[in-house]
């Protein structure tokens, strides 16, 4: 099997979300992260014909990067990654010791605000995380308008950002940690559930993401 720089981009993304992944039979690869509020799943084009446990992916990732090209062949204790006249056998984890989303589909509660936010947007928010020193981020609604929105949220007079997304008729808060936000990059339509969770879906790529938000988040009809 040779792995498309597309399939190699998205064990990127679940590197940032779990240091482990267990990749399971088929077209699919999933990942949860180690404290259970981050769940993404990805539709990528090889086909997995068993089940394959890593727990060190970014370790993997780099073996990867020592033989630009390889093919990899999946035996029965290890993945022999090979160009033919380099190769590295690197050994599969024992998959009991890797956080891995539950085998039951997850979805949302309910769908109670949608909103599509842009690259552009959710870079604005994390540089803006960064400058400011705040961890927060949320997505307010005023009954009219929806401002995803960098403040401490425990102080009103608090530096802060905000970026218009959207219009609603409901009043809301959602918060959730900007460490949170690792998504690959592109455009995500968002549907938040007033239960606290949300669900990211990209634009352009076959990858989705449940995200918890924070237990002091609110939601008024």
């Amino acid at each position: 099997m040779f792995l498309s720089s597309e399939t190699v981009q998205i064990l990127k993304n679940l590197s940032t979300i779990n240091q482990s992944v267990l990749i399971k039979p088929g077209k699919t690869l999933n990942s949860m992260s180690v404290m259970k509020n981050i769940l993404v799943k990805a539709d990528i084009q090889e086909d997995f014909d068993r089940l394959v446990g890593i727990y060190d992916l970014n370790q993997f990732l780099n073996c990867l990067s020592l033989i630009p090209g390889a093919e990899l062949t999946f035996g029965d204790s290890s993945i022999t990654i090979s160009d033919g006249k380099n190769s590295i056998d690197y050994r599969y984890s024992d998959p009991s010791v890797i956080t891995a989303p539950p085998e039951k589909e997850l979805k949302l509660p309910s769908e109670d605000v949608c909103v599509t936010l842009t690259e552009d947007h959710l870079e604005a928010v994390k540089k803006a995380a960064a400058v400011l020193q705040i961890p927060d981020v949320s997505l307010i609604g005023d009954g009219e308008k929806i401002y995803l929105t960098v403040r401490d949220k425990k102080n009103s007079g608090s530096n802060s950002y905000r970026v218009e997304v959207g219009i609603t008729t409901d009043v809301f808060q959602f918060n959730m940690k900007v460490e949170n936000l690792k998504l690959i990059s592109g455009d995500y339509d968002v549907i938040i559930s007033a239960k606290n969770l949300a669900f990211f879906t990209n634009h352009s790529r076959p990858v989705s993401y449940y995200i918890a938000m924070e237990p002091d988040s609110t939601f008024q009809s």
